[in-house]
């Protein structure tokens, strides 16, 4: 049975706007704040069912204000952009960090196929 590893610290590094989370496993992701907030689970950016999501457009400027335990296996993170009701588990900060590269590459692909340019790809 393959089990997820658990986080042995999480915290905010508000001045570069990245949440790092280290793994027992020994994986340190840094995890930009636009990243986590393009890709919450909640219902405002998930939907409420398949193919319902929204796509999240400018937030490369949000930060995250605040990091909150929810039980032993999630955090609430509270954006500065009043967003705060997606709860991320351990589970899928791990799946975040680890696919972190194609993750962020298929968003800015959901952009431009939706017309928007991401700001660093601005020339």
């Amino acid at each position: 049975m393959s089990t997820t590893p658990h986080p042995t610290e999480i915290r905010l590094d508000a001045s570069r706007r990245l949440l790092k989370v280290t793994f027992d496993d020994g994986s340190l992701f840094e995890l930009p704040s636009e990243y986590l907030r393009v890709y919450s689970r909640s219902a405002e950016v998930k939907g409420h069912g398949p193919g319902e999501g929204i796509l999240q457009t400018g937030k490369d400027n949000v930060e995250i204000t605040d990091v909150e335990s929810v039980g032993n296996y999630a955090v609430r993170l509270i954006f500065d952009d009043g967003h705060n009701t997606g709860l991320y588990t351990f589970q899928f900060l791990y799946q975040l960090g680890r696919d972190q590269e194609a993750m962020w590459q298929a968003y800015l692909d959901r952009l431009n196929a939706a017309g928007h340019t991401h700001p660093s790809q601005s020339s």
